[in-house]
């Protein structure tokens, strides 16, 4: 995880990795036979991909937590490339306020596509937000997908925020794009509690898919995500940052999102979908480990080792966190 933008050559992490762990198992005799066992359930590191095209699977339009994530990608990252909406609300209305965020931003080269409609009609505190004259966005997923990643020869880095359905729905439908993407996905609890986690329980069936076909996962789990130390009130300096009176259009629309929340869910607003995007970007101030893991058909997951290998988070350097999703947004 350095400052660089040029992502290292995969190949030579993973030949450092295995020079690494053949010295640790040549000299086991010595006391590194731990690192080389610690090396081997690790595995090969994950590839650095800073630079890469970016797809953004949104929930957008409950919790203002997307609308945050979203505001930064499209403020502070021209790879930026295409933005999904998941669990549709009357038909488009997410895609519609996701075109209307990037318009906000500058950002019209940026193709909105809308995607899976789960049937919920929850979650949606942003009636009134999108103007009439922002059109319907088209729904062909895979076509503006594919076109994302025929474009380079590296990875594209998928961030997924809300339930995994438009993903499974890729890795189904065009397979040989699983080793392409870069996955990183908002999703998941370990251990799990009565009930899975939320985007994992509002489709069960494509979190297993997922996590048994993807080839690069990160899951940013609920227990370094979902935690008051990302959590936005009415007193945080977010929102008063938001609320300044020079505040330009887009930061006027995130604080009414805030305020319209607090009114109809109340506070907190958890920013697991910034740290999300913190993850995919490979910043330092988030730690990960890889395991294997299974999904149950209740969407909860558990550690087994006959399961899927998965990198998941382990901690947050949240003070870090903070200092870097502000500067995101400063006006």
């Amino acid at each position: 995880m350095g400052d660089t933008d040029t992502p290292e050559p995969y190949e030579s992490l993973e030949s450092q990795w295995a020079s690494l762990l053949g010295f640790a198992d040549r000299y086991r005799n010595l006391g590194y036979g731990p690192l080389a066992d610690a090396l081997r359930e690790g595995g090969p590191p994950p590839p650095r991909v800073q630079g890469t095209p970016i797809i953004f699977d949104t929930r957008l339009g409950g919790d203002p937590g997307d609308a945050i994530a979203l505001t930064c990608a499209a403020r502070n990252l021209p790879e930026l490339a295409l933005v999904v909406t998941t669990d549709e609300h009357r038909g488009d209305d997410r895609a519609r306020l996701a075109r209307y965020v990037l318009d906000l931003n500058d950002r019209s080269d940026v193709p909105v596509v809308t995607g899976a409609d789960l049937g919920n009609i929850s979650y949606w505190v942003t009636d009134g937000f999108t103007p009439q004259q922002i059109p319907t966005q088209p729904d062909d997923l895979l076509t503006a997908v594919r076109a994302v990643c025929s474009r380079v020869d590296t990875p594209v880095r998928w961030i997924g925020t809300g339930p995994l359905t438009n993903l499974s729905y890729v890795l189904e439908n065009a397979p040989e794009l699983a080793s392409q993407l870069a996955i990183t996905q908002t999703g998941g609890a370990i251990p799990d509690g009565d009930r899975a986690e939320r985007n994992f329980g509002l489709d069960p069936g494509a979190a297993r898919r997922v996590v048994g076909a993807a080839q690069r996962l990160l899951l940013v789990t609920a227990e370094v995500s979902s935690r008051p130390e990302t959590a936005v009130t009415p007193d945080s300096d977010l929102y008063q940052h938001l609320a300044r009176p020079d505040a330009p259009a887009w930061a006027r629309l995130l604080h009414t999102h805030f305020d319209r929340w607090y009114i109809e869910s109340g506070p907190p607003s958890t920013q697991n979908a910034a740290l999300t995007l913190g993850a995919a970007l490979q910043l330092p101030f988030i730690d990960f480990t890889r395991a294997s893991l299974t999904v149950d058909t209740d969407a909860r997951i558990r550690i087994d080792a006959a399961g899927d290998p998965t990198w998941i988070t382990t901690r947050a350097d949240y003070p870090t966190f903070w200092g870097w999703l502000t500067k995101q947004l400063h006006y």
